[in-house]
Parts: C-alpha cells; structure tokens; sequence
C-alpha cells in the first residue's frame, strides 16, 4: 500500500534526513520526500499498521527537526 501526507519541513537538508531515517522504520518499503511540495509518500509492507508506523516516522522526523509535522 502506498500512501502520501502533508508534511510541515523547513529545509531540503532535513528533508533528506528524515527520508533516510523514515526508510529504517520497521513496516515500511519505501519512502520518499518531497521538500518543494511538502508531501511524504510511504510504501507500507504488507500487514503493517498504518497508525503506527506513522507515530514512529513522527518521531523519527522531530528528532531531525523539532517542528516537523506530518498530517495523517
């Protein structure tokens, strides 16, 4: 499953930071970030849990950047 969210970042260099760290989370496939238009697309595996997998990207994304937001 494939999905894209608003995200809230306010540099290209977090961005890429945040795609790198997105990419380790357990569940995921892909994921790609897109600084110039403020969306994330996430390839979920298959049988993860959307809700959760998110609140640990969430996470994995303030660390980078204290404000960062994704809308899901």
């Amino acid at each position: 499953m494939k999905k894209t969210y608003k995200i809230e970042v306010d540099c290209a260099n977090c961005a890429l930071k945040m795609e790198t760290l997105a990419k380790k989370e357990a569940g995921v496939k892909d994921v790609q970030i897109s600084f110039m238009s403020q969306r994330m697309t996430v390839e979920f595996l298959d049988g993860a849990d959307e809700q959760t997998v998110m609140n640990s990207i969430l996470k994995r994304c303030k660390k980078v950047e204290r404000d960062a937001f994704i809308y899901f």
